[in-house]
């Protein structure tokens, strides 16, 4: 008699066989994961008191950096959910780099301007520890946001995808920062807004990537 082992193990295997779900569309993962970002941020900003822009409302680099932000958010998110499918072009990774280029010259412009003339009411001795906290209490739900909605999509290049995502972590944390922000920002502020932002990127670019490269298929 025929042994037809083979045939049952294939048999068992086609009858565990479920119907995967297909991915929506970058954009719309893109746009659902800023969607949440906006009310995450506005959350916390609400829970930590902060105050909101007052006298800095014409200061030109301020909103540029802000543009540049939510530009870098936008982008370097879009760029994460597209390299997360299997057969995208790694140049998506590129697509982030003009905004971001404008989020770090007019960020520097705003530390080289507040260190020239430092604001004068230097009031708030507890700013910088209420702009760390939001910064992370914003990136750390964001950051799991996005790693759980990148895993679906089995990503090839698990590091890239996660640098991006970390990039559009941090784009959009020191975005929601601006309008909240509790005073103006003074240079030694600044700088503390940038170590934050580079630390959000190099944790989602790690922690993230380990993750995404154990993503189930």
């Amino acid at each position: 008699m025929m042994d037809t082992r083979h045939d049952r193990l294939v048999e068992d295997l086609a009858g565990r066989l479920e119907p995967v779900r297909p991915l929506p569309r970058p954009a719309l993962r893109a746009a659902l994961w800023i969607g949440a970002a906006v009310v995450i941020g506005t959350l916390l900003a609400s829970k930590l008191a902060m105050i909101g822009l007052d006298h800095r409302a014409g200061r030109v680099d301020l909103w540029l950096a802000a543009a540049g932000g939510a530009l870098t958010a936008i982008t370097a998110a879009y760029a994460a959910f597209a390299t997360s499918v299997p057969g995208r072009s790694p140049a998506w990774a590129l697509l982030p780099v003009p905004a971001a280029a404008l989020w770090i010259g007019a960020s520097g412009l705003g530390c080289l301007r507040a260190w020239v003339a430092p604001p004068l009411d230097l009031s708030d001795a507890h700013e910088p520890v209420r702009c760390f906290s939001f910064l992370v209490c914003v990136s750390v739900p964001l950051s799991l946001l996005i790693v759980g909605m990148l895993r679906r999509a089995c990503p090839l290049r698990p590091n890239l995808t996660a640098a991006l995502a970390g990039l559009a972590v941090a784009g959009a944390a020191a975005t929601l920062l601006v309008p909240f922000h509790p005073a103006e920002a003074t240079a030694s502020d600044i700088l503390v807004h940038a170590v934050v932002v580079a630390g959000v990127i190099g944790l989602n670019a790690l922690a993230g990537g380990r993750l995404l490269s154990k993503a189930p298929a």
